[in-house]
């Protein structure tokens, strides 16, 4: 097992539920030496104090809306050789830092990103993405199953997502962080442009899976539609000072501001917002893009040593279990995997109903990963709409899908 010390961060704000959830599946990580720091509001403190699936919880107080701040609070903190960011509305699988951290096996690598499934546990959110040097991210493929390690061009960077990426502490405080400047939005772009810079290698690690579940917060709504646009312009023109040519910058504002307006007509078009929701979200994109013409940046002092030592969460190797049962079965075998994971397993279970349809997967706040579909239905978003088969294949098929990142023996 790698035997770097990972310290896992954890920034969350007027989210408990969603903290206790994350708390829940980092409990069940299969990493030997990591410790675990909660940066958060008093309700997110008042929660990691009181969790009971983790022995050790670096807790620290922080309330304001500025999540580049708190990762660097998070960060002064952690002592780890690697620092690895999820968010609290967040859930990585069992396997995670495992393969997460691998790559820094390699000396050039200093920062990893995994793979981010979606709200429903399946379709992927984020995979492989670089940036140009507008900042905009562009998908690349790469092995679905190994780690790449990729140097980006000049004028290019390594896309990491907030929610789901590790880096060498020491480098990252040698670049002094994260960018307080960016309250809300581009806080990790903006990282990953600086390491670039500096000539930094990443590693792009698919089998480090995270499911983000998109929790409603001040800036956007649970069905993802925005609630506030300040930041995002205010993000923009902090980027363009730091890093677009003068020439260059109304063309790219343009842009912006043209994307962001398309996307919230397509959100009123489907009935999510009125007319004037539309005007008022524009005009706060407006001001917020004023306010960082002016806003102050640059790197943050972060201390070379940690002001903590490491404390490491009590090991606890977990057998990773799959059971497989008809819908009417689904209530009694959950609630023994419930029991089970009391007891110290991973469990999962794969509930299918003799229908074809979708797919879906969620982490329970009992600690138990549940998959429902049906027999046909598809579960990756690119297999057929219906392919006849039976329980016993269907059962394999779904357990030989999961098996690395979950932690199940191949069969």
């Amino acid at each position: 097992m790698n035997d770097r010390t990972v310290s896992v961060i954890v920034v969350s704000r007027a989210r408990p539920e969603a903290l206790r959830r994350c708390l829940l599946a980092i409990a069940q990580l299969q990493y030997r030496s990591f410790e675990v720091v909660v940066v958060a509001c008093p309700q997110g403190v008042a929660v990691a104090n009181a969790s009971a699936a983790l022995s050790e919880i670096k807790c620290i107080a922080f309330d304001e809306a500025n999540i580049s701040a708190a990762r660097n609070l998070g960060l002064k903190h952690a002592a780890g050789d690697i620092v690895a960011f999820v968010d609290d509305d967040a859930v990585p699988e069992p396997q995670w830092l495992h393969h997460l951290v691998a790559p820094a096996a390699r000396a050039d690598v200093a920062a990893m990103g995994g793979f981010v499934r979606a709200r429903n546990g399946i379709s992927f959110q984020y995979k492989a993405r670089t940036l140009d040097a507008q900042g905009t991210p562009q998908e690349v493929e790469i092995d679905p199953f190994q780690a790449t390690v990729l140097v980006p061009p000049k004028g290019r960077a390594i896309k990491t997502e907030g929610t789901n990426m590790a880096f060498r502490r020491d480098v990252l405080v040698d670049i002094g962080g994260f960018d307080p400047a960016f309250r809300f939005f581009l806080d990790e772009t903006d990282v990953n442009m600086r390491l670039a810079q500096a000539g930094h290698a990443t590693a792009l690690v698919p089998l480090a899976e995270v499911h983000h579940g998109f929790a409603a917060s001040a800036t956007r709504r649970q069905d993802r539609v925005p609630r506030d646009l300040f930041e995002i312009g205010a993000s923009w023109a902090v980027f363009q000072r730091k890093y677009i040519p003068k020439a260059d910058r109304p063309a790219h504002w343009r842009l912006q501001h043209t994307a962001e307006r398309r996307r919230l007509l397509q959100h009123m078009v489907a009935g999510r917002l009125e007319p004037r929701d539309v005007r008022r979200l524009m005009n706060r994109l407006d001001a917020g893009y004023e306010d960082g013409q002016h806003r102050s940046f640059g790197a943050a002092q972060l201390p070379r040593h940690a002001m903590q030592p490491f404390r490491p969460v009590e090991f606890r190797r977990r057998e990773a279990k799959f059971t497989s049962v008809r819908g009417i079965r689904a209530t009694a075998a959950i609630e023994a995997a419930v029991a089970r994971v009391a007891a110290g397993s991973i469990e999962t279970v794969l509930v299918l109903s003799r229908t074809a349809l979708f797919h879906s997967v969620q982490f329970t706040l009992d600690g138990v990963w549940v998959q429902r579909g049906g027999l046909f239905g598809r579960a990756n978003r690119d297999e057929p709409l219906f392919r006849f088969t039976t329980f016993r294949r269907r059962s394999q098929r779904e357990r030989a899908r999961i098996a690395a990142v979950r932690g199940l023996e191949q069969r």
